[in-house]
């Protein structure tokens, strides 16, 4: 025992039966979501965990230097011996996270406990009487913690004591509850149903998997048994990170609405008039800030692939966050706000009009900010500057100008070049003509340039017309500032490469006047978009640019679009996944979309065809939805699209590159019709999983999966690559069976004609399923294509004949010749049965023997090694995988033809996936 670490002492009292014992609830983070029902016990010195969880969720050990013993309360050592590992586990205990060391010990039906190590450190408040354990409020207020000391190198050397405040490991701790915490209140009467489980890629899974680990170390979300869940799904960001995205438009439905107001952006305007210096600062996920009301915690369900979860904190989504946040926030700067603070939203600006003054009113507000636990994203913020973007208005002490982003679709407009394209620009500016002085006389040099009899000449008085036009049409009077108690009016448009769209509200005049325009190209997978989704798709570039004032609207924003059928898009109920990632992109906003003729409205689509002026020839158009081509699979289509991403810069494949320079098509390098794929372990790994271990291959043999595979991918030394990996397949090396030498049979004459000559028999032993415990087996002589049919053993000579007829006379009319063995089933009554209904002459083997049909015995084998390889333990599905079977073998290349069954029966091979047929050259 010398060598043996410092002795542990332990009570287990284990039987609940005996006396009462305290459990909590661990959640342990990067493992699944169910909990840790686990023991806390002061009669234990340090913390266990049993050996059995550690082995189930494969949660890594590290081993002991010195091994430990553990004794019991009487002083002997417990006869579990020494313990030789340890884990180190992140949990969350009643909304709070916990870093714990475990040893790992057997300890009965107990998955865990904690000692009192723990209990010292954590100092949990424990009811005796209810079994409750909670913690002190300290322990979730971060600032009470000290801040990081890693430099802050952006941030002011006088604002580095609120350095806490732009940490991002700041923002993981949970934020105190406060009396905002916001309540979901419901209608009368109100359901909510179960949402779907939105398909992801694997990225997205990982994505998803990370998220929900992170959400749930730092207890903004916790698990949840509620059934009536919203989807969630990821859309990607501007910088191609991805955001989980949850669904809750049927929540939103049945909510009551918040009529909290949000700031007008003329009165938040107004303050600033005087303001000399400003400081601007942007909150880190600022709805997060905010608790879910002690109760409503249910409503904010979602699930997904890996449990079910609710939110502890306000998430992005919910209808009423924006007046609730701004609740928030104006009552905790009540005293600041329009002295030296505005507020919208997650937007803080600070502004003085002494410069002495502004350090004195930054360091209150970042000393409120840390005091609340609110975190700023320092990339966004801005200190002691004289000019600042804010809510999309330039200001300065000279006063307000517009966001150039919002007039750079008209001042970036390209010189026209032809009489088409100024058509086009005048299209546009003709109906601002009431608000510009002189229009007529101003753009007579253009107008006159329209003329039928006039010749093309562009020269000064073109070009100065036509600046000096786009100077007028960005200048107030055209140009009017928003209005929050107003309807806003966004039109909108697309062409072949770009959209276009107008945001306006009516002015003191009565007419609408323009807030902003913009005029954006598709990126390159955008501009294949059919015409429905690029319209759809301008529509919410338009809102996506403008969300900030068109988000949280009381009155709806009325959308006009020259796409009729985008009237009744958010009606329809069928979606590809573009659109149901765009569907809840737009359930954030209030909105109605008017179909208004083309004609009628010009100003949209000349921004939109302003962009066409690049010498792209214009490509055919399809009106058909893009659901009606979404047949690719998920799964191959990463595959390839990781293919596309990594190709040319993998250095062994140059000499190849170089020698096939005109193979490219679409970033894909082809040779002889196939795929080339990079020499990265993990991709050729993924395509010998699809074409060999999955379901539709069926674990053929080296041959086989190198033929599946090399119909459509090519890479260096193919064949030793499967060779490999069907020679270390475990699932292979299990399930085959060494069969005994077939016997020596008569040659049979090769059939002239697919179906002309067929052999069956039976395979039997199954479990009874829904009346099928046998399989009958029909190959066809000539092609070996096969039919696996689940039937029953003792099934009636009559039966026999109705299943043939049923499955394989209706597919290939009747046989000339049939072969089988002389069992009982084959003779007598069924032989007579079906040469009465089909005129079959049955042609018998020469002896009774197991495998004398060697063709027939040989696909038995087959069947068998497949249904070894996939079906259950229990092996009550075995009928429900015939049909793979049946396509996995049919669709192998056979020894004897060297072709596959389909190939000799269609003339081509079927299709495993659509996504691994090279199509670019079949599309006209």
């Amino acid at each position: 025992m010398d060598n043996l670490d410092s002795v542990e002492f332990v009570s287990l009292a284990l039987d609940s039966n005996k006396k009462p014992l305290l459990f909590i609830n661990l959640y342990v983070q990067k493992f699944p979501a169910e909990p840790l029902k686990t023991l806390i016990d002061s009669g234990a010195t340090l913390n266990f965990i049993s050996p059995l969880i550690v082995e189930k969720y494969k949660i890594p050990k590290t081993q002991l230097k010195n091994p430990q013993v553990v004794r019991m309360l009487d002083g002997t050592i417990s006869q579990t011996g020494c313990i030789w590992h340890q884990v180190h586990l992140t949990v969350l205990a009643n909304g709070h996270t916990h870093s714990i060391p475990f040893l790992v010990c057997p300890i009965g039906n107990t998955p865990a406990i904690l000692g009192m190590t723990w209990l010292m450190a954590e100092a949990p408040l424990i009811d005796w009487q209810q079994g409750l354990v909670t913690f002190p409020k300290q322990v979730q207020i971060a600032s009470k913690e000290e801040a990081d000391s890693d430099p802050l190198t952006d941030l002011p050397p006088q604002y580095h004591e609120f350095a806490k405040v732009f940490g991002k490991e700041e923002f993981k701790v949970l934020p105190p509850h406060r009396e905002y915490d916001i309540s979901i209140d419901l209608v009368p009467d109100a359901k909510l149903s179960p949402g779907p489980i939105y398909s992801m890629t694997n990225a997205e899974s990982k994505a998803l998997k990370q998220h929900i680990d992170e959400e749930l170390a730092t207890g903004k979300i916790c698990p949840s048994t509620l059934s009536a869940s919203a989807p969630v799904m990821f859309v990607k960001k501007a910088d191609g990170s991805l955001r989980l995205v949850v669904d809750y438009r049927k929540l939103n439905d049945v909510t009551h609405k918040n009529v909290y107001p949000l700031p007008r952006q003329d009165n938040l305007m107004a303050k600033l008039r005087h303001a000399k210096v400003f400081t601007k600062l942007d909150l880190r996920w600022g709805y997060n800030n905010v608790w879910i009301k002690e109760g409503n915690e249910w409503k904010t369900a979602f699930r997904t692939k890996y449990g079910l979860f609710k939110y502890l904190v306000m998430p992005f989504g919910l209808t009423n966050a924006p007046a609730a946040f701004q609740h928030f926030m104006n009552n905790l700067f009540r005293d600041l706000i329009d002295v030296n603070v505005v507020i919208y939203l997650d937007n803080i600006l600070i502004f003085s009009d002494k410069p002495e003054e502004h350090p004195k009113h930054v360091r209150e507000v970042l000393s409120r900010l840390m005091r609340n636990q609110l975190f700023c994203k320092l990339s966004k913020c801005h200190f002691h500057v004289t000019t600042v973007d804010y809510l999309g208005i330039v200001i300065s002490p000279a006063g307000f100008s517009m966001d150039q982003k919002k007039v750079e679709a008209v001042t970036s407009w390209p010189t026209p070049r032809t009489v088409k394209q100024v058509q086009a620009f005048l299209g546009f500016v003709n109906y601002l003509c009431c608000f510009i002085p002189n229009f007529s006389s101003v753009a007579r040099p253009l107008h006159h340039l329209t003329r039928k009899e006039t010749p093309w000449s562009w020269g000064k008085p073109e070009e100065d017309a036509f600046q000096e036009l786009k100077t007028l049409v960005t200048k107030s009077p055209v140009l009017i500032h928003s209005n929050p108690e107003l309807p806003y009016y966004l039109e909108t448009d697309a062409s072949g490469v770009a959209m276009g769209a107008i945001l306006s509200q009516q002015g003191p005049d009565n007419r609408l006047h323009p807030i902003a325009y913009m005029s954006k190209l598709f990126s390159g997978a955008e501009a294949n978009y059919d015409t429905h989704d690029k319209e759809l798709l301008a529509i919410i570039k338009a809102l996506e640019e403008w969300r900030i004032f068109l988000e949280a609207t009381d009155k709806p924003t009325q959308v006009f679009t020259d796409h009729r059928n985008l009237e009744y898009w958010m009606q329809a109920r069928t979606f590809n996944r573009r659109h149901a990632q765009w569907r809840i992109f737009l359930s954030n906003f209030n909105f109605e979309i008017h179909y208004c003729p083309g004609k009628q409205l010009g100003k949209p689509d000349a921004l939109s065809r302003q962009l066409d002026y690049i010498d792209t020839p214009p490509k055919p158009e399809v009106m058909l939805p893009s659901e009606v081509f979404a047949n690719t699979s998920e799964e191959e289509l990463e595959i390839v699209t990781e293919i596309c991403n990594k190709l040319r810069d993998n250095p062994s494949l140059e000499p190849i590159i170089t020698f096939l320079t005109e193979d490219w098509e679409e970033n894909l390098l082809w040779y002889r019709r196939k795929l080339v794929v990079p020499d990265l372990e993990p991709l050729k790994e993924q395509l010998l999983k699809e074409f060999h271990n999955s379901p539709l291959a069926g674990h053929p043999g080296q041959q086989r999966t190198l033929k599946l595979i090399s119909r459509n991918y090519w890479w260096p030394g193919m064949k030793s690559s499967a060779k490999e990996w069907v020679e270390c397949c475990p699932t292979c090396q299990a399930n085959r069976r060494a069969h005994a030498p077939a016997i020596a049979l008569k040659p049979l004459e090769v059939p002239p004609f697919p179906f002309h000559t067929i052999s069956y028999n039976f395979i039997t032993g199954f479990p009874k399923l829904q009346g099928s415990d046998a399989i009958l087996v029909v190959i066809d002589s000539f092609s070996k294509f096969g039919h696996f049919i689940p039937t029953t053993k003792r099934i009636s000579a009559k039966g026999l004949a109705d299943l043939f007829v049923s499955h394989v006379w209706k597919l290939h009319g009747l046989p000339v010749r049939t072969i089988s063995d002389r069992g009982t089933t084959f003779t007598g009554k069924f032989l007579r049965a079906l040469y009465q209904r089909l005129g079959i002459k049955p042609a018998f083997s020469s002896a009774y023997h197991l495998e004398l049909d060697g063709q027939t015995e040989r696909v038995n084998q087959f069947i068998e090694f497949y249904l070894r390889s996939y079906v259950a333990a229990d092996h009550l599905d075995w009928a429900m995988w015939l049909p793979l079977v049946e396509y996995a073998y049919n669709n192998a290349k056979h020894a004897a033809t060297g072709k596959t069954p389909f190939e000799l029966v269609y003339g081509r091979n079927p299709v495993m996936n659509p996504s691994n047929i090279p199509v670019l050259d079949m599309v006209t």
